[in-house]
């Protein structure tokens, strides 16, 4: 068995809380370790928080967002597309960004992402819109529902 939802969501702040929790409530009933649960919380919740904050700044492409999730026995994948803009080229190419200051109150999310998720993928979407996926390799409580299938 494997579990899979895909939301569409208002760039609202109101709405990357709804999405970790969904995605906390099917990893929980599944039997999903916690601190695996966890971490993929904290990943997603800083995608839909860039999706947000960022996906819209574009006023031809100021729609919503998608998250996206799959659960099987194995792994979970996450992929959150927004309409905006994009990433800038030299992110979507992978280099390294510098961190922001010490002092700075965001530009964290990315870097946060890459360091919870075993595999992250950037890139922005065929017509607009950035596209992070990210997957983690999942730990399985004992008695799981869908570890043990």
């Amino acid at each position: 068995m494997s579990i899979w939802w895909s939301l569409h969501l208002r760039r609202e702040a109101a709405s990357v809380p709804l999405a970790r929790r969904l995605l906390l409530g099917a990893m929980d009933t599944a039997g999903v370790d916690p601190d695996i649960s966890f971490d993929l919380s904290v990943a997603l919740t800083e995608a839909c928080a860039n999706a947000v904050e960022h996906g819209g700044s574009d006023p031809a492409h100021s729609g919503g967002y998608r998250v996206t999730a799959y659960l099987d026995g194995e792994k979970c994948r996450i992929e959150v597309a927004d309409s905006g803009p994009g990433f800038p080229v030299r992110r979507v190419v992978r280099s390294p960004a510098p961190p922001p200051p010490a002092t700075a109150e965001s530009g964290r999310g990315l870097g946060l992402i890459e360091e919870l998720a075993d595999h992250v993928h950037f890139r922005n979407g065929p017509d607009h819109g950035a596209v992070v996926s990210f997957d983690k390799i999942l730990k399985w409580r004992e008695g799981a529902l869908l570890g043990a299938m």
